[in-house]
C-alpha cells in the first residue's frame, strides 16, 4: 500500500464484532502509512480529522449490520473508498464469533490478519490489473416501460440470471454485474464492497455487495470462475452503476471455469424480459394495494 490512506473502524468496542474490526484497523496501519480514526473522537472534534479524512482515500471497517462507522462518514460528508463488515468476512470464512466474551480468541485474531492482509494485498495491486480484454458495448436495448419507469436489457452477448444479475463472456473471461431493473430498484447506490480479487466464486455464489438507503443487496455471480479484476472506480463512484450498469457499472472480471455447461443454467434477453415484466407487474399491483 503505497499511497497515504486514513482508517475508521467501528467504536462498537462492547461486542466481539466491535473489537476485531479496532485490531484489523490497527493492522492495517501498523502495516502501511495510514493513520487512525478514532471515531468518538472524531463524533465531538471534527477538526482533528476532518482534513486527513477528506484528503485521503477512506477505509471503513464495519464490525456489524448496523453499521456505525458508515454511518459516522455519512453524516461528515466522506467518500468511502473501501469498506467491509466484519460479521460479513466472518461468514465469508466460516469462522462463529465469540458471543458474551469481549476478548478475542485465536480464531479471531487469525481472521483479523487474514482481512487486513487481504486489504493490504488489494491496495498493493497495480493500477493496470484490469483486464484488457475487449467488452464490446450494447448497440441497442430492449425496452420496457411501466408507467414512468423504462428498464433496458441488452439484446444480445449478454446472460442474466433470475435474480436480475448479468455475464458478459468474451473468450474466456467474463465481467459480471446487476441489471437496470435491479439498479433502479436499489434506487441511489451509495456503497460497494467488490469480490476480492484471486477469490474463486461458484456458479451462484456472491461475487460482492451493493448498498443503498433501501436494501443491501449481495450480488450472485451468473458464473463461476476466478476473479481477475473489480471496477476500482465503483469504490469512490458508485452511482456509475446506476448511470450505466451494463458499461461503466461491471463490477468484476472473472476467467471462466465451466462456461460452457453453466450458460445452460442462464437466461438469453427474451427470457429475461418475460421474467422481469412479472416482477414490474407484481410490484406496481402490491403498490396499488398498499
Amino acid at each position: 500500500m503505497t499511497k497515504k490512506y486514513v482508517v475508521l473502524p467501528c467504536n462498537g468496542l462492547d461486542k466481539c464484532a466491535g473489537q476485531m474490526a479496532r485490531e484489523i484497523a490497527l493492522a492495517v496501519c501498523e502495516q502501511t502509512d495510514s493513520e487512525l480514526i478514532c471515531p468518538v473522537l472524531y463524533r465531538v472534534a471534527d477538526a482533528r480529522y476532518d482534513k486527513i479524512a477528506k484528503e485521503n482515500p477512506l477505509l471503513v471497517v464495519d464490525g456489524c449490520q448496523t453499521r456505525c462507522a458508515s454511518k459516522l462518514a455519512a453524516e461528515k460528508g466522506l467518500k468511502i473508498y473501501r469498506k467491509i463488515t466484519v460479521t460479513e468476512e466472518a461468514q465469508r470464512y466460516g469462522t462463529q464469533l465469540a458471543g458474551a466474551s469481549l476478548r478475542l480468541e485465536a480464531e479471531e485474531l487469525t481472521l483479523c490478519t487474514e482481512l487486513a492482509g487481504e486489504l493490504v494485498k488489494e491496495e498493493d495491486a497495480p493500477e493496470d490489473t484490469i483486464a484488457a480484454a475487449a467488452y464490446p458495448a450494447p448497440d441497442d436495448y430492449i425496452i420496457h416501460t411501466k408507467d414512468k419507469f423504462i428498464f433496458r436489457i441488452p439484446p444480445a452477448g449478454f446472460y442474466f440470471t433470475e435474480n436480475d444479475c448479468w455475464v458478459q463472456p468474451v473468450g474466456n473471461r467474463a465481467r459480471i454485474g446487476v441489471t437496470d431493473y435491479m439498479q433502479q430498484s436499489l434506487s441511489d447506490i451509495m456503497f460497494f464492497t467488490p469480490p476480492v480479487v484471486g477469490a474463486d466464486i461458484e456458479q451462484f455464489g456472491e461475487a460482492g455487495t451493493l448498498e443503498s438507503g433501501k436494501a443491501v443487496f449481495e450480488l450472485v455471480c451468473p458464473v463461476s470462475g476466478k476473479v481477475i479484476a473489480v471496477n476500482t472506480e465503483l469504490l469512490t463512484s458508485p452511482e456509475l452503476i446506476n448511470d450505466n450498469p451494463y458499461e461503466k457499472g461491471w463490477i468484476a472480471e472473472l476467467e471462466l471455469a465451466n462456461w460452457t455447461e453453466e450458460q445452460d443454467f442462464l437466461l438469453n434477453a427474451e427470457d429475461y424480459l418475460k421474467i422481469l415484466k412479472k416482477k414490474v407487474e407484481e410490484f406496481h399491483g402490491n403498490k396499488r394495494q398498499g
